[in-house]
């Protein structure tokens, strides 16, 4: 037994799987968010619809109620909060800098989702922790986007339609 374990310790660990993220124009999936700015933590379910001109994204807490929704659409982008504030601007980078005071990757974050990276010189980075399957299109289905004090964990539980 000593020398079936011994012959085993020597064996190369397998190379880890060379990603092709498949090109994804639309998606739909369910699942969970945390978001950290400094030391405070925000938890929720995230339901997000992607299509080429538009997004759909619908937060709610833990146990389901309402906490906003985002839209996004050739005519602009709209935070609608569940005590009735509403914010609109002209695109999704405009409204980040109107609500939150500072810019946030939202144009390019539905790339991120399905598994393609920021270049290497933007100041976010991602990170890939878990895929559906070992398969090498396999979307992600966890992921950490982060950039300075401001990191995002995004844990998809079930992917939808995807074309």
């Amino acid at each position: 037994m000593a020398l079936l374990a011994a012959g085993c310790a020597g064996l190369p660990a397998s190379a880890p799987a060379v990603r092709t993220p498949p090109v994804v124009n639309e998606f739909e999936f369910d699942g969970r968010v945390t978001v950290r700015v400094d030391q405070n933590r925000h938890y929720a379910n995230i339901s997000w619809r992607h299509g080429k001109d538009s997004d759909e994204v619908l937060l709610t807490t833990p146990l389901g109620q309402g906490v906003a929704e985002l839209t996004r659409n050739p005519s602009g982008a709209r935070l609608k909060t569940a005590n009735g504030e509403e914010h609109v601007a002209g695109d999704w980078e405009e409204l980040a800098v109107r609500v939150f005071g500072s810019r946030l990757p939202l144009d390019q974050l539905p790339a991120w989702v399905v598994g393609h990276p920021p270049v290497p010189s933007s100041p976010w980075r991602v990170q890939y922790l878990d895929y559906q399957s070992p398969a090498a299109d396999a979307l992600p289905t966890l992921l950490e986007v982060s950039s300075g004090e401001i990191e995002v964990r995004l844990k998809v539980d079930e992917w939808g339609r995807v074309r």
